[in-house]
């Protein structure tokens, strides 16, 4: 394999600079072409000080001014705002794409990805979760092949394509035998597992922030701690591998271990297994298809004793898992009007705005709404998507901690 130049969209974020970290072992294979991030511009600057891409962007323009002045000794071109960070989507050098950004703002960058036909190593669930058809059928229509991140989607990945070159976008994602199989995902169950609802409507931000196993981004610890995450994941999961929601299952894993399954018709079931760390499944997403050594520690199994597995969360105390599979079976933009109010709610409870307990109502009371109903364009799209915000914001102002309600 040459050299792969790989542009990252969302490089100050926790899968960035975790995939900085693989890039950075193994120099002889991948080059740093173009960066982007939100608002993090020291961050931005150090790593663009360290790889020297081409170009990099910045969303946040009030930070453009003191990138410009850092990096005015470097031959490296800068973008900003929403435009730029798009332009590093289709950077022309790139061969592979990273999609890192967190939420909704990764939608447009990963869109220009795929239409320029790029290969594109999916971290950002949101697309999926949102718009999966579209983006889908688009990832056919121009050819890009999509490989999956997230280390669920990166396991069942891995034990249907076993190495083949093949990918996700780029033809028929099963072949003969793999049309009845089932996926098991697994969950952490997060700092919670095992507590009852009305134990969960004191939790603070902080203890949802503390998570047992991994070390991620605030959003999406927040999303485990409420298994929204996980409900994101099946959708993602469906989207990406064919498989209806019914043969889609969850299960509470305790000790991360096991990333997922594929449960096969002859009752066989394949597992794919590692220590959570993100930076395997982001190695073989660069690398892909061939293996090469990521710089994580190796899976000593005799160490961990045992490993268990339990039932899927409690959907009394964890109503978010099933109002992500209500969404995915409403199809049309209910998806889109869940991540979209999920985002809001996730916020709003860092803020101390809501309470923990506060964030399924608000998502289904959003879902309840006389929403939109369809799409059929990333514009359309994204006014689904800031219709879903308005309202989850309205819920707020009426039921927030402020409102008057506590």
């Amino acid at each position: 394999m040459g050299v792969k130049r790989i542009a990252i969209l969302g490089s100050t974020g926790s899968i960035g600079v975790s995939a900085l970290d693989v890039i950075a072992a193994h120099p002889d294979r991948f080059r740093v072409v173009a960066l982007a991030a939100g608002s993090n511009v020291g961050r931005l600057i150090e790593q663009a000080r360290r790889f020297r891409p081409e170009v990099v962007a910045l969303r946040d323009l009030s930070g453009v001014e003191q990138l410009r002045a850092a990096l005015s000794g470097q031959p490296t071109a800068i973008l900003a705002g929403d435009a730029g960070v798009e332009r590093i989507g289709h950077w022309e050098s790139a061969d592979l794409v990273l999609s890192a950004m967190v939420g909704a703002a990764g939608l447009r960058p990963t869109w220009a990805a795929l239409q320029s036909g790029k290969e594109v190593a999916l971290a950002n669930k949101e697309c999926l979760v949102i718009s999966g058809a579209l983006f889908m059928n688009e990832a056919h229509r121009c050819g890009a092949r999509i490989i999956p991140v997230d280390s669920e989607h990166s396991a069942i990945f891995q034990l249907l394509y076993n190495g083949r070159l093949t990918g996700v976008g780029a033809g028929p994602v099963f072949g003969p035998g793999h049309a009845d199989v089932r996926l098991i995902l697994t969950a952490s169950g997060g700092p919670f597992r095992g507590w009852e609802r009305d134990r969960l409507v004191q939790v603070t931000p902080e203890q949802a922030l503390a998570h047992p196993n991994w070390s991620m981004g605030r959003k999406i610890t927040i999303d485990s701690a409420t298994c929204m995450n996980k409900g994101l994941e099946v959708i993602e999961a469906h989207h990406l591998f064919g498989i209806p929601a019914e043969r889609i299952q969850v299960v509470i894993h305790p000790e991360s271990i096991v990333h997922s399954m594929v449960a096969y018709p002859d009752g066989s079931v394949l597992a794919q297994m590692g220590v959570p760390d993100m930076r395997t499944p982001i190695t073989v997403a660069l690398a892909w298809p061939e293996r090469i050594a990521a710089p994580v520690a190796p899976l000593d199994l005799p160490s961990m004793g045992k490993l268990h597995f339990l039932g899927p969360p409690d959907p009394e105390a964890f109503p978010c898992l099933s109002l992500a599979y209500a969404a995915l079976q409403q199809g049309g933009a209910a998806p889109a009007i869940l991540n979209g109010a999920n985002e809001v709610a996730v916020a709003a409870f860092l803020g101390h705005e809501i309470g923990f307990a506060d964030i399924p109502r608000l998502i289904q009371w959003t879902l309840e709404q006389n929403g939109p109903g369809t799409f059929g364009s990333v514009e359309e799209l994204l006014a689904v998507d800031r219709w879903a915000r308005d309202q989850a914001q309205l819920w707020i102002i009426r039921h927030g901690v402020g409102s008057g309600r506590r």
